[in-house]
């Protein structure tokens, strides 16, 4: 392999705690975390710490300065990939965000732990191992979270266990390869849209919100996502994307008042589709919500909030959301 120069943006997470008395917290610097892991042969790496924090504590201001940071590092010719250490529970939402907007065919990686930095047993040193590896070698495959030896793709890709070694998949979608024994397995180039245009990062953040659906639920917390002032929202549907004929009056008001309505499924896997009317996805999407296929909530939210910065105007926001949601078409040969 060629020499490859790869910049590691630290953000926090467990990948960078230590016990804190009563339970783990985020403190570590990216140089102590870079400082846990073997560097791949042929890698040189420069650090760029820009916060340290746990990932739930994230809002939409540190993600917008890690996609500028990423930007900002990519900027550099002479860079060859980026790596983003990220806590577990929000990595999936930074991911698409950075996807959404990244257009360099230099790869962007992010990783984590489930085991804080101290811990005997920790895998924080193999998921960055195999990140810088990926981030130096996967020229042309986006953005990716590499995690417990497997490489998937940002787009779709979610956390599926709290405590588990193996903790991200995509649940209707596989791997797109592997890390082992310092070789990273020939990647498929992922169709991907037009990257959207980089908000600026002082940008307002607008309110979106996420209301889920259950037995007995009507659309009260909805209606107070809209008092709230949030310019989007997310329906959690059950099965295939429903709710009730109640919800579809109201999300029919909130998509009539400029508000982006998505629509996902607390189903693990497989689309939301329109099957069902009597509040089903058919009439949700007659209401006016866009439904996001196999995108679950977080990365539903994400889409949104990515239209929302993206464009002024309702319609142009509801357009770019349809986009956004659907799945590219490859590339034409030749």
């Amino acid at each position: 392999m060629e020499h490859a120069n790869v910049v590691v943006v630290s953000t926090g997470g467990t990948i960078a705690s230590r016990w804190q008395g009563s339970g783990y917290a985020a403190e570590a610097d990216g140089q102590s975390v870079l400082a846990a892991a073997p560097i791949p042969d042929g890698v040189s790496v420069r650090v760029v710490d820009l916060f340290t924090v746990n990932s739930p504590r994230l809002t939409t201001a540190h993600q917008l300065a890690v996609v500028h940071a990423v930007h900002q590092a990519l900027a550099d010719p002479a860079v060859d990939g980026v790596v983003v250490t990220h806590g577990t529970d929000t990595l999936e939402e930074t991911a698409l965000l950075l996807d959404l907007h990244h257009h360099d065919p230099r790869p962007v990686v992010l990783t984590g732990a489930q085991r804080p930095l101290d811990a005997a047993d920790g895998d924080a040193a193999g998921n960055l191992h195999d990140a810088l590896l990926t981030a130096a070698r996967a020229r042309g495959a986006g953005v990716l979270v590499v995690f417990d030896g497997l490489v998937h793709a940002a787009r779709g890709t979610v956390k599926m266990h709290t405590v588990a070694a193996d903790a991200f998949a995509d649940p209707s979608g596989a791997p797109l390869g592997k890390v082992g024994f310092g070789v990273v397995s020939r990647l498929p180039q992922v169709p991907r849209h037009p990257a959207l245009p980089l908000p600026r990062p002082d940008a307002p953040a607008p309110r979106v919100d996420m209301v889920m659906h259950h037995c007995d639920a009507d659309p009260l917390l909805l209606e107070a996502s809209l008092a709230a002032g949030a310019q989007g929202l997310v329906l959690v549907g059950t099965g295939a994307g429903n709710a009730t004929p109640e919800f579809t009056e109201a999300v029919a008001r909130a998509v009539d008042s400029g508000v982006l309505v998505a629509v996902t499924t607390r189903v693990p896997a497989g689309p939301v589709t329109p099957l069902y009317t009597g509040g089903g996805a058919v009439d949700l999407a007659a209401a006016g919500a866009v439904l996001t296929g196999t995108l679950r909530a977080g990365q539903a939210r994400i889409a949104v909030l990515a239209s929302l910065l993206s464009a002024d105007d309702p319609r142009e926001r509801t357009a770019l959301l349809r986009r956004i949601i659907e799945t590219p078409a490859p590339a034409p040969r030749g």
